[in-house]
């Protein structure tokens, strides 16, 4: 249900959208990286007037955060999505695009990519971690997925202009374990 077994997983890293070759069953995917598209979606970063799988085309990401049960999953929907996707964890970052998985350009740093993002995503599991708000380009928005405010909202808030912000996303994720659930169902159900 929670869309994370190797199946699923295949398919999301393959950009298969269905389980069958005549496109009536839709896969499931992974609960709180898909309740972050749907607030993207809500907030208006997808364009809804390009196709499927372009919808975030020329929009650029950071996802804080490259764990298998987020991260990582996250930010491969958005670059099946058409985003450039810049994956960083503690020890290196990566670049996702269009199933594609590369080093980011030489001297580029987090705060260099974070600065040129249009979505930003923090997802430490540390109370320790705070990004510095400065970096957060303007009109941007910034989704918080770990269980610790991963930058101080105050501050992100006061000092840049046009920025949205979400503190949590826990309950949109219940509403999309149910949604699995009922997508389970109707593609197996006798």
């Amino acid at each position: 249900v929670e869309g994370l077994c190797h199946f699923y997983r295949r398919t999301l890293y393959r950009n298969q959208r269905f389980v069958d070759s005549e496109q009536m069953r839709k896969c499931v995917l992974p609960c709180t990286p898909l309740a972050v598209v749907k607030i993207l979606e809500h907030l208006g970063a997808y364009d809804n007037q390009h196709p499927v799988g372009e919808r975030m085309s020329g929009k650029f990401v950071t996802v804080v955060n490259r764990s298998e049960v987020v991260g990582r999953p996250l930010a491969a929907m958005l670059a099946n999505d058409g985003a450039v996707v810049y994956s960083v964890d503690i020890k290196s970052t990566f670049t996702f695009i269009r199933g594609k998985v590369e080093p980011v350009p030489d001297g580029a740093t987090t705060e260099s990519l974070v600065r040129q993002s249009d979505v930003v995503i923090l997802g430490v599991p540390s109370e320790s971690y705070k990004m510095d708000p400065a970096w957060i380009k303007e009109g941007a928005i910034v989704v918080n997925v770990a269980s610790h405010k991963n930058i101080d909202e105050t501050a992100l808030l006061t000092t840049r202009p046009g920025v949205r912000y979400v503190g949590a996303v826990g309950k949109v994720t219940v509403a999309m374990l149910e949604r699995n659930l009922l997508r389970l169902h109707g593609n197996f159900k006798g």
